[in-house]
């Protein structure tokens, strides 16, 4: 299914280039259970063959996952959470969205605050339902759109990398795409521990000041 997504998609994005990647980001980053990793590394191949823009391919890509993190932060703002938890209830098996991977976002959430965010787009089963949380509470868009571009362009470009160096062996493709996938839930998870440390620490300043 892997090496029939990749070539399916190198024949699409020569015929819809930049717009095309743009547009099925923004499916990837919705509710739509849809895969980056045979999405961003075809394009970047083509990249590797003069076909495209290494950056037009990253920066596409990244423009579409924000595109769609931002379609669920206004849907889960107008709708709220007990609207939105009936909705997934009656139709989220569909889609591949259940009650319990809105609890497990809700955990998260609560334990990293605004700054899940940043971290949740680099893990893989928060990534792409991170937006929820951050409309239910009103985050705020600046720091929505911050934190969002900042996450999704590390993971868009770490895909990119993989699909220009290594896009002709599909199992050479496969292999990095695992490991480096491990790497950055290991540094996201790094760099919340500390986030979480210097935070706490800096609140213990503060209130001995006071």
């Amino acid at each position: 299914m892997f090496e029939e997504g990749i070539y399916y998609f190198l024949k699409f994005f020569e015929k819809t280039s930049y717009f095309g990647i743009f547009i099925l980001m923004v499916i990837e980053s919705s509710f739509i259970p849809f895969p980056s990793e045979i999405v961003i590394p075809p394009a970047a191949y083509l990249a590797s063959k003069g076909k495209l823009s290494f950056i037009g391919v990253i920066l596409s890509g990244t423009l579409g996952s924000l595109a769609g993190a931002l379609l669920n932060y206004y849907l889960a703002l107008k709708l709220g959470r007990p609207a939105f938890q009936h909705l997934v209830k009656k139709y989220g098996k569909y889609i591949l969205l259940t009650e319990y991977s809105l609890q497990k976002v809700d955990h998260f959430w609560n334990n990293h605050g605004t700054f899940s965010t940043f971290i949740g787009r680099l893990l893989p089963g928060i990534r792409q339902i991170i937006s929820l949380p951050a409309g239910f509470t009103r985050m705020s868009l600046f720091l929505f759109c911050l934190y969002t571009t900042f996450g999704v362009l590390i993971w868009v470009t770490f895909l990119a990398f993989c699909g220009y160096f290594f896009g002709k062996n599909e199992n050479l493709l496969k292999e990095y795409l695992k490991q480096g996938s491990y790497i950055i839930a290991l540094l996201a998870i790094l760099v919340t521990f500390l986030y979480v440390v210097l935070k706490t620490k800096f609140k213990i300043k503060i209130f001995k000041k006071n």
